[in-house]
């Protein structure tokens, strides 16, 4: 037994602790999902939410993730995970029209590093792109919560995707938050993707 088998076991078991589920099983779905209160208030384009408002969180599936291979620059690993971060997009959509318990769902989003972990500023216009509202990230714990919080990322990369970590030091992990109120996300997203 590795360090890497028990740290994936350790995740396994805080996942389904906070009750993040698996909500498609296409291959090339790069996300699961998250119901939850919203721990702040939200201030998007066309909608404020309230503390406490149903949010859908999506987290990355760290298994489902391309392997970062010195075969392939930066830029094509960097532009196969977002292609397949958009499809999955689509499939939360339908995800969200076909389940009608899911109908007081507020907002689509959650905290994220993908903004700063090797993708910069790429990464920051490739998720406005796609409509949804940036915003810096506060952990309720303050900066100790946040460092432990980018510490663990750190530590999953090393666990799922190790030949990608001489790129990223812990210190230039940082998080920040998207949104999207539910309608825009079903008004941008309700076609199933096609990977072409």
């Amino acid at each position: 037994m590795t360090a890497r088998f028990f740290l994936r076991k350790l995740d396994d078991l805080l996942r389904k602790s906070i009750n993040v589920f698996e909500f498609n099983h296409n291959p090339d779905c790069l996300l699961r999902l998250q119901l939850t209160p919203a721990w702040h208030s939200l201030h998007l384009p066309n909608l404020t939410l309230e503390t406490g408002a149903l949010v859908l969180l999506i987290h990355l599936w760290n298994e489902r993730l391309p392997p970062f291979s010195p075969e392939y620059s930066d830029l094509s690993w960097a532009r196969c995970i977002l292609h397949r971060f958009k499809y999955s997009l689509y499939l939360v959509a339908d995800y969200l029209l076909e389940n009608p318990q899911l109908s007081e769902v507020r907002a689509v989003g959650g905290e994220t590093i993908i903004l700063t972990a090797g993708l910069h500023a790429a990464g920051l216009h490739f998720v406005q792109s796609l409509g949804f509202t940036v915003i810096p990230y506060s952990s309720r714990l303050g900066f100790f919560g946040e460092f432990w919080e980018n510490f663990y990322s750190w530590l999953l990369i090393w666990a799922y995707n190790p030949a990608s970590l001489p790129r990223r030091s812990i210190f230039s992990l940082h998080r920040s938050e998207m949104w999207m109120s539910r309608d825009d996300f079903i008004r941008r997203f309700r076609k199933k993707g096609v990977i072409s």
